[in-house]
């Protein structure tokens, strides 16, 4: 271990101490029987754990700072109250001189930063603990936003990390309570997380890829991006000169159209999510301005949700039971996505689903206020890990929701998202939609065709040298048993109609032939050769 990691790891130890996480991440089995005085199980029922737990992220800066921002939209892992708290976190830090900011874009942008820039303002407009942002001109007359990110602030996150992860680890390892969380997990998840903020033309895609999708909508603006003055740590972008939401919400004039502007926000953001697939990860009231003519406008890019066409007709379906209160189709699609497991206690589930639509839905609403954290509340109870994904959506539509109903209180958010969500679900039986992924489907199948001979060949050539033994439940030994599967298979091979197909036969049956060829052979050997 170098010195620099030995100093850093003294830090974190003397932290924990400090705020006595040590004794709770130390806790071990053996620990809970020998010791029957030690505190540790007080200490997780502490009330002050959350203050005490977003203190020591504070004191440990960036990296720690940075992973408590993320726990704290989890919920579902850590509790309401911890997350909370954690969204209390400031991710300040001293500002960098305009000498060092100077050094940074030279270097980045390979050239003179007066030459580079007509004017560039030596004073910050803001400041964060990974870079602070600059008012600049370039030379063509764009007043633009440059966002330059802090020297050396990669390798001290490489750094957290590392111990982070060795932390977790241990924790994990030596810790039953814990081990429910899944540290290395999250651990895993937060360093994916966080090198995507430190790598700015992360940023600068995910801008130039939702600007895409808002083309053709006049009343959603993204900022424009300028490749030329953009690397991994400088980012270069439209200034933008709007109206706080805040401003806009106290505003008593015409100047805005606050009706139209909680439709465009609302339906710009669900829009976002269940036809692109890609959405704000933290649409916050700051991260939303206010332009003329009542123009939307997104900010701080850098962190993005992303759904593939799959996740997007499931979760689709799950708002649409959602809104509907189906809680037996809520459960079955839930255990479709593998979210559920199989054997969970489907019976005391029906019946706490029912409580908490019965508790928020039992008088005409307009909106969620509340539900949604209800339920991610629910899941944890039942020990289940939302995908994240799921988390981010649930907490991007409570942000939303709320900037809507402050501009607009009679919106109805339910409305809203009901026919998108039945536009998207309906795309899963429309044979067109079913075309545009055949493509691949065909060439899977057909090298699995392709391959179906040299498998059969293989197979026959196993059982003939007794290389390959089958466990079924049935008992082999018995010839009316095993005539009796052969003839189950091929009456279902030979009824299946649906799914996809290989030369005018379904692959489900095409499986079923296959599997009463191999027990056939596996008969014909054992009972008459």
């Amino acid at each position: 271990m170098d010195k620099e990691t030995k100093q850093r790891l003294g830090e974190i130890r003397a932290a924990l101490k400090k705020y006595g996480f040590d004794k709770i991440l130390a806790q071990t089995a053996k620990s809970k029987i020998r010791s029957k005085d030690d505190d540790s199980d007080s200490l997780l029922l502490d009330d002050e754990i959350p203050e005490k737990l977003r203190l020591m992220l504070q004191e440990l800066g960036t990296t720690f700072i940075k992973l408590g921002q993320l726990l704290s939209t989890r919920p579902d892992i850590v509790g309401e109250k911890i997350a909370d708290e954690l969204a209390n976190l400031q991710d300040d830090n001293p500002a960098i001189t305009y000498e060092q900011v100077k050094a940074i874009v030279e270097r980045e942008l390979n050239g003179n930063i007066d030459e580079l820039f007509e004017d560039f303002h030596h004073e910050h407009l803001a400041t964060a603990s990974i870079g602070q942002v600059h008012e600049a001109k370039l030379s063509t007359g764009e007043r633009v936003a440059v966002k330059i990110q802090k020297e050396g602030i990669t390798d001290k996150i490489d750094l957290d990390l590392r111990i982070m992860k060795y932390i977790a680890n241990r924790a994990d390892k030596w810790n039953a309570d814990l081990r429910k969380l899944n540290l290395p997990g999250i651990m895993e998840e937060f360093d994916r997380s966080i090198h995507k903020e430190i790598d700015y033309n992360n940023e600068f895609m995910n801008m130039q890829r939702i600007e895409l999708n808002f083309e053709d909508n006049p009343d959603i603006h993204i900022p424009a991006t300028y490749a030329k003055y953009c690397s991994s740590k400088v980012l270069t972008m439209e200034f933008i000169a709007g109206a706080k939401l805040n401003d806009v919400y106290e505003s008593e004039g015409d100047e805005f159209d606050k009706k139209l502007l909680a439709k465009n926000v609302l339906d710009s953001y669900l829009q976002q999510l269940f036809i692109d697939g890609f959405f704000h990860g933290d649409p916050h009231p700051g991260n939303i301005m206010i332009l003329e003519n009542n123009v939307v406008c997104y900010l701080d890019l850098g962190m993005m949700g992303f759904f593939d066409e799959e996740f997007k007709r499931n979760l689709s379906e799950v708002m649409l039971l959602f809104v509907d209160q189906d809680v037996d189709g809520l459960i079955n699609q839930l255990m479709y996505m593998d979210i559920l497991d199989y054997d969970i206690d489907t019976k005391t589930l029906r019946r706490d689903l029912n409580d908490l639509f019965g508790r928020y839905f039992g008088v005409q609403l307009n909106r969620f206020d509340g539900v949604l954290e209800a339920l991610l509340g629910l899941m944890q109870e039942y020990g289940v890990i939302l995908p994240n994904e799921i988390v981010t959506m649930a907490r991007g539509i409570s942000m939303v929701e709320a900037i809507a109903h402050n501009l607009d209180p009679e919106i109805d958010v339910f409305a809203s998202i009901k026919p998108i969500a039945q536009q998207i679900a309906k795309q899963r039986v429309n044979p067109k939609e079913y075309l545009k992924g055949k493509k691949s489907s065909i060439i899977l199948y057909e090298h699995m065709f392709r391959a179906l001979p040299k498998l059969l060949t293989r197979t026959i050539h196993k059982i003939e040298n007794e290389e390959l033994k089958l466990k079924f439940e049935v008992d082999i030994n018995d010839k009316v048993s095993i005539v009796a599967l052969i003839s189950a298979l091929l009456i279902g091979s030979s009824v299946v109609s649906f799914g996809p197909m290989v030369f005018d036969m379904p692959v489900i049956s095409l499986i079923g032939y296959i599997i009463a060829i191999i027990l056939s052979i596996i008969g014909l050997k054992k009972f008459v050769l």
